[in-house]
């Protein structure tokens, strides 16, 4: 509520931004990925979100109808994810009545492949400090009572780690695309945040996972539990995560579906039109 002013500000700043580009480039057309302010009357505009309804506590319902009113102002939102049963961010992108919103398919830089076991569990850390580093300490030591094979990725852009690996636990301080898709294949069980992106790399790729959202983020603390109540995956918040808890992963079916990768051809016919 209090940055709403300063929201409203950059939103003014990016549209004159994009009239300049405009101007400058010859621009037809635009794609938005979350920004509100990238648009312009006078060629098509294209916003890409999965969070159509903005939880924010006791706020949602008002967040939830200022965010659609600057989605309306697009030709079109697109957003990553399925129809139905599939669907991987539930009431998040829940809007039928608005004939402007385009379910696309998951979206990932990552790719299915098969590959031999190595690691018993993947830890994928990531997001902003203290949390990431106070989840870490906590996962450090609960992994003292953890006997499988450990690959620990602590989502810190930085070459140098003070970490020393031993027989059970590698630790890497972060993966490039490549290295992360095969250690994501490589791995039984994947232990991460509940962050929408994620989650569909996860999908994509085909494993089971137990997630610990971020404390006070409603969108990954709601992704955890609907996962959760839809049987793919169980949750914890950090306080209460034991390592033990993820013996319960096999009443959870993991994301077992086959998810394509591609855009359909005719979503571009929006740039095509006179």
């Amino acid at each position: 509520m209090f940055r709403l002013p300063k929201v409203i500000k950059t939103i003014i700043k990016e549209r004159q931004v994009v009239s300049q580009l405009i101007r400058d480039k010859n621009i037809i057309g635009i794609i938005s990925d979350n920004r509100i302010g990238v648009r312009n009357k006078g060629i098509p505009s294209v916003y890409i979100t999965h969070q159509i309804n903005v939880l924010s506590g006791i706020f949602t319902f008002f967040t939830s109808r200022v965010h659609q009113y600057y989605i309306n102002k697009f030709d079109e939102c697109w957003v990553p994810d399925v129809e139905g049963e599939l669907s991987l961010s539930g009431l998040l992108s829940k809007n039928e009545s608005n004939g402007k919103i385009r379910k696309i398919g998951i979206l990932s830089r990552l790719k299915k492949r098969k590959i031999e076991i190595k690691y018993d569990l993947l830890i994928l850390l990531s997001g902003i400090e203290p949390q990431r580093s106070q989840l870490e300490n906590k996962l450090i030591e609960e992994l003292k009572n953890f006997n499988g094979s450990v690959l620990f990725v602590r989502g810190l852009i930085n070459s140098e780690t003070s970490f020393k690996n031993s027989k059970k636990i590698t630790y890497k301080n972060f993966l490039k695309s490549d290295e992360l898709e095969k250690a994501i294949a490589q791995s039984k069980v994947v232990l991460a945040r509940s962050g929408y992106s994620t989650i569909m790399d996860l999908a994509i790729i085909g494993k089971k996972v137990f997630f610990i959202p971020t404390k006070g983020q409603d969108e990954q603390e709601y992704l955890a539990k609907y996962l959760e109540v839809i049987s793919i995956a169980p949750y914890a918040t950090e306080e209460k995560f034991e390592i033990q808890m993820l013996e319960n992963m096999k009443d959870y079916s993991g994301f077992i579906h086959d998810f394509s990768i591609g855009l359909s051809k005719d979503l571009f016919n929006l740039f095509h039109r006179k």
